[in-house]
């Protein structure tokens, strides 16, 4: 269920703060929101996998606590992420 490595260099590459930025909460949030979109789709197909479910909602409240950081840091660069990966408020 997980992105392969050239998947997830492209996401750190498309939202990187500078050049080795791998740890910042636009990176991580990103990942993790394409890892979420990754098992949505999974569970179109396999709807008791409970399992799996869990990791997704802790992958959900994981992104969440960062998108209230960032907010809580820097509005703007909040404003700009979730613009850019299309999530809701």
């Amino acid at each position: 269920m997980s992105i392969t490595a050239e998947r997830k260099a492209e996401v750190i590459k498309d939202n990187a703060q500078g050049k080795g930025d791998t740890g910042s909460p636009e990176v991580q949030v990103a990942i993790l929101t394409d890892r979420i979109n990754t098992l949505t789709a999974h569970f179109k197909s396999h709807h008791k996998d409970n399992h799996s479910r869990r990791g997704l909602l802790q992958m959900v409240n994981k992104r969440r606590s960062l998108l209230d950081y960032l907010k809580r840091k820097d509005v703007s660069r909040y404003n700009a992420l979730i613009a850019k990966l299309g999530l809701r408020k």
